[in-house]
């Protein structure tokens, strides 16, 4: 009978072993991770989120070759300044978007541009991936034309501003474009990029894309504008938090702006500086 031959494992055949293997979230560990993306971020996670955290920060422990969550929290907490606090952030963000998301806010967006006259200044303040200032934008060349709007987006999350600055998608992703707009607006993809799609420098050109964190300091954004997006943020915040940003977004509007929310957020219940003026949009109470 022929003999097995022993061979000796890779020295990192344990550490392997390890990450493969489900690393313990203890209750303090969570516990932390949700302080700091709270006090980083304002995002608020609930015990329910649990699961969620551990399967995003999982991948990232990973990734540094880490084994424990408390090591990975020590690290973080070492240097305040630290690049891997973005990636954390990064990690914790939800961002979930589309094109023409929550449909009925762009003819109103349209309608409001109309009446303005003049230069139309917009700021979409959770930019994502780039669908929904890209959508802005589209609403607004049709609306008004070239040269006669400027929108500014900006998101916390570094990741998805690089996808969005790439002004790339997978085609089906536009589906709720019509045939004109994909014409307009994208190359279509040839070759190995059949089936992809890039944004056309014409609307590109159109909007600045920006690193911004709703609870800084400074918001470094060229305001006042006619319009701001802020859709499905504030559902991550608490109400203090949520109270906060809309003190701020008041001085960033200009008379007769309007704010546009997400589907499931009432800001005349959060803040009396502003009242509904449609649906899920609203106006500055001190103008009416």
């Amino acid at each position: 009978m022929k003999k097995s031959t022993l061979v000796a494992p890779p020295e990192n055949a344990t550490l392997l072993s390890q990450m493969v293997q489900r690393l313990p979230l203890s209750d303090a560990h969570f516990k932390r991770i949700s302080q700091l993306i709270y006090q980083r971020a304002g995002i608020v996670l609930a015990d329910h989120k649990r699961e969620m955290v551990y399967n995003r920060l999982v991948r990232r422990l990973r990734t540094l070759g880490i084994d424990d969550f408390g090591r990975y929290l020590a690290l973080l907490e070492s240097d305040s300044g630290s690049a891997e606090w973005q990636a954390f952030i990064n990690s914790l963000t939800t961002n979930l978007t589309a094109f023409f998301r929550e449909a009925h806010h762009f003819p109103i967006l349209a309608d409001h541009a109309r009446r303005r006259g003049g230069s139309f200044n917009v700021w979409c303040a959770a930019a994502s991936t780039g669908e929904e200032p890209y959508s802005i934008a589209m609403t607004l060349a049709e609306t008004l034309g070239a040269g006669k709007f400027q929108v500014h987006a900006s998101d916390i999350d570094t990741q998805v501003l690089e996808k969005a600055l790439s002004g790339v998608y997978r085609q089906e992703e536009l589906r709720t474009l019509s045939p004109q707009q994909l014409q307009r607006f994208f190359f279509r993809g040839t070759g190995p990029h059949a089936g992809m799609v890039r944004v056309r420098p014409e609307l590109a050109n159109t909007i600045t894309f920006s690193q911004l964190n709703l609870l800084g300091n400074e918001w470094a954004v060229p305001g006042p504008f006619d319009a701001i997006f802020c859709r499905n943020v504030m559902i991550y915040f608490d109400k203090e938090t949520q109270e906060k940003i809309l003190r701020r977004f008041v001085p960033m509007l200009k008379p007769g702006g309007i704010l546009f929310a997400g589907h499931s957020e009432n800001f005349s219940q959060i803040s009396k500086e502003f009242y509904l003026r449609g649906q899920t949009v609203y106006g500055l109470t001190k103008e009416r």
